[in-house]
This record gives structure tokens, C-alpha cells and sequence, in this order.
């Protein structure tokens, strides 16, 4: 089988990707494989799935009529299992090797599970996939006891769920405090808070040390020789990209697969997108992971247009995280750098009637975050302001105040 464009993943980056070359090359032959054996979904919506407020049948970013429409192949339950760049192939995990002019990997990231001692032999739930979502979920609503491994937004978002059915939940962050990848001490107190209120417990800065079977799930030994008894084990702790594809490759990577400003490797007709990719920061040069999904989007877009040979084709500008969290009638984002640069200044305020915060780093005039606890403002229009590197300082004032105006403000003006 050969296909000029080969575009190997399922999610935002790859679906962007075939946009943009359908957009430049509407007739070049286009195939998609997919590990997974469902059409294609955004991972962010899993958390939703499992709280039932989407229905798995309503998740789907495209439909089948869509990909023939575009006249792309699209192969189902088929990853890839290794790369032959030096002769333009790859061999899927049925076995089938397709020759490719261009490739696309966008294969996205899988759980990284923690190397406790007996993981292998108690029963544990993630969180990643359609299916996972559907086994949490039926997990959840029979859990009396339930642990959480993990602060993160995974684990906070099945923890929350776990609460409403009922459980007793206990959740093991490693970290002083949840969410600390994302928001600081202050912004993830009164987020612990809400936890708190609604039942739940939090042992911050604490280690799981053991994990041993029992019948009806498994024993949880902590580092102070706190043992927790839980019949639904959650692990959260973060995602890593699978390469395991690359092996014997020449295809550079380090936590991702290292990519330039156009999503490209280092090595010919092979370019990388999304989860797995490994791109520059906009705060700096060094390549970061940045797994959220508008940065998959754009990057889809910028290797689709890049592989097609589209001559509007512009360079990444770089990472810039964007996260946004609701809990409990409550909602948190977060935008940017949380640490104040050299030379930089930050704003807070904070209301604790309303149990609001939001803190605004700045530097040069220019915004380099922006965080809110059950603060209102356009987190999109917050990333363009840094993007375009607009000078705010006129306006500084007034974005503290109201920074939901004060960007829409910005947005007239600049989006034209």
C-alpha cells in the first residue's frame, strides 16, 4: 500500500493536519491509522463521558461520511509499530507496511503509570481513551472507596465524579498542593477547599510506597505507614508519549519527538504534531511538551499545510499553555507562565467572600499569565495577547479589575 500523505494518530493534530492539506491538495492520496478502534475523539472530553453529562455516542469530532468525503483512508484499530524512514515506510501494528512520500506522527500520549512496588498485581483504572472512560465510569457509580493517584486535572475531574456518587474518596498528591503544574499555592488552596467541603480528602506532599491486592481491590500503603482499603483505584499521574515505534530509528526525540518551527524532524519527509511532539517555547528555546489542545490544533495545522507544500504556511510561534477547570459550580484557568520573570511584575487580587483570586504576571508591558479562581475572562483572547506580544501597560489597570472587558477590548482592536 502506498499513500502520498500518511498521517498516523486520531485526534485534533491529526485531523487539523488533513484539513490543511486537503485545503492545498485535494487530490493527493491521504490514509489515517488509528490505534484506536472508534472514530476520532478529543481526550478532553473523557472526564465528561465518565460524569455522564456527554454521551459516548456524542463525542466524535468527525464522522465517517467526513473522511470519505476528503477521500482519506481511514484505518481503525491499527497503530504503528514501527518506522522505516530510511526507505519511506511504516508497518502498523497488523502488520501491514504502507510506503509513505510524507508522514505525519501524531500519536498522541498514553498514562504513565508510577513504578509502585505490586502495581502489577492490584486493579487500577486510567483515564485516556473512550474505553477507559466507559470502565471508569461504571466503576464509579458501584465505588464505596475510592483513591485517587494524582493531583492533576485527570485525577481531580474522576475524583469530583467519584464524590457526587457517593464515594469516599481520598486523593495522594506527591506535590505540596494539586493543579501544581498549572496554578500556585494560593489559586490551589481554594480549589482543595471546594474538595474539602464536599467530602473528599487530600494527602498533599505524599508518596505511595506499596500497593498490595485484596479481595475486593487493593491495599494502599503511604509513606508515613497510613494504609488505605479502596475498591476503585485511579493512577493520574501524568501521560508520556509512546516512540516505542522509533526504535532503531534516527528520528530525534527526547521527552517527545523533537520537531522545528514547521513540525518537522530531523529527518526527511517525516513530521510530528500534538501530544508527542516535542516544539519550542514561546517564553524561551528550549523544546517543551505542551499537551493541551490548542497548541495539537495549531500544530496539526502548521505540519498539514507544511506537508501539502502550502506556501501560507507560517512558524510556530511556541507553546503557550492554556488550561481551564470547573469543580464543584466553580471554575479555575490558567494561561501563560506561572512564575514572575526577571526584570517582571505580578498583580493579585483577591476576594475571599466570593473565594476569588486572580494573579496577572507581566513583563515589558507585556502579558506573560494570567490565573483565576471563579474569575471571568476569554482564556483564548489571554494567549493571543501573549502571542502577539501586545503591549498592555496602558491598560494594566483595568485588566486586573475586569479582564474579561478589558481583553474583549484588545480582541476589537486587534482581531481585524
Amino acid at each position: 500500500m502506498h499513500a502520498q500523505y500518511l498521517v498516523v494518530g486520531g485526534s485534533h493534530a491529526a485531523l487539523e493536519a488533513i484539513s490543511a492539506i486537503r485545503t492545498h491538495d485535494p487530490e493527493g492520496s491521504l490514509a489515517l491509522a488509528t490505534r484506536d478502534s472508534r472514530l476520532p475523539y478529543s481526550p478532553t472530553v473523557l472526564p465528561y463521558v465518565v460524569s455522564g453529562r456527554s454521551a459516548p455516542d456524542n463525542v466524535y469530532l468527525r464522522t465517517s461520511d467526513y473522511f470519505a468525503g476528503q477521500r482519506v483512508t481511514y484505518m481503525a484499530d491499527r497503530g504503528l509499530a514501527h518506522l522505516h524512514p530510511k526507505r519511506n515506510a511504516a508497518t502498523l501494528s497488523d502488520g501491514v507496511e504502507i510506503a509513505y512520500d510524507k508522514l505525519l506522527l501524531a500519536t498522541g500520549a498514553s498514562p504513565a503509570i508510577p513504578p509502585i512496588p505490586g502495581i502489577d498485581l492490584v486493579p487500577y483504572h486510567v483515564l485516556r481513551t473512550l474505553d477507559d472512560a466507559l470502565k471508569l465510569k461504571a466503576a464509579v457509580a458501584a465505588s464505596r472507596r475510592a483513591v485517587v493517584l494524582g493531583g492533576g486535572l485527570v485525577g481531580m475531574h474522576a475524583a469530583e465524579n467519584l464524590v457526587k456518587g457517593g464515594a469516599e474518596v481520598t486523593i495522594v498528591e506527591m506535590q505540596p498542593q494539586v493543579l501544581s503544574a498549572y496554578f500556585d499555592r494560593v489559586a490551589a488552596g481554594l480549589i482543595e477547599r471546594a474538595f474539602v467541603e464536599n467530602g473528599a480528602r487530600l494527602l498533599t506532599g505524599r508518596r505511595v510506597v506499596k500497593l498490595s491486592p485484596m479481595a475486593t481491590g487493593a491495599l494502599v500503603h503511604l509513606d508515613d505507614g497510613e494504609m488505605l482499603e479502596t475498591d476503585l483505584l485511579l493512577t493520574a499521574t501524568g501521560v508520556k508519549p509512546d516512540m516505542s515505534y522509533l526504535k532503531g530509528s534516527s528520528v530525534a526525540r527526547d521527552a517527545g519527538i523533537l520537531v522545528d518551527d514547521y513540525m518537522r524532524t530531523n529527518v526527511a519527509n517525516v513530521w510530528a504534531a500534538g501530544d508527542c511532539a516535542q516544539a519550542r517555547d514561546f517564553f524561551g528555546e528550549r523544546p517543551v511538551m505542551n499537551a493541551i489542545l490548542p497548541d495539537a490544533a495549531e500544530q496539526g495545522r502548521i505540519a498539514g499545510m507544511a506537508m501539502a507544500g502550502d506556501p501560507g504556511v507560517k512558524a510556530y510561534a511556541g507553546g503557550v499553555p492554556l488550561n481551564t477547570y470547573n469543580f464543584f459550580g466553580r471554575h479555575a484557568i490558567a494561561v501563560g507562565i506561572g512564575a514572575t520573570p526577571a526584570g517582571g511584575e505580578e498583580r493579585v487580587r483577591q476576594d475571599e467572600a466570593r473565594r476569588s483570586y486572580l494573579r496577572v504576571v507581566v513583563k515589558d508591558g507585556q502579558l506573560q499569565g494570567i490565573f483565576g479562581v471563579n474569575e471571568f475572562f476569554d482564556g483564548g483572547v489571554m494567549r493571543q495577547l501573549i502571542l502577539r506580544r501586545v503591549d498592555i501597560s496602558a491598560a494594566l489597570d483595568r485588566l486586573v479589575a475586569d479582564p474579561l472587558t478589558t481583553g474583549r477590548e484588545f480582541m476589537s482592536r486587534l482581531w481585524k
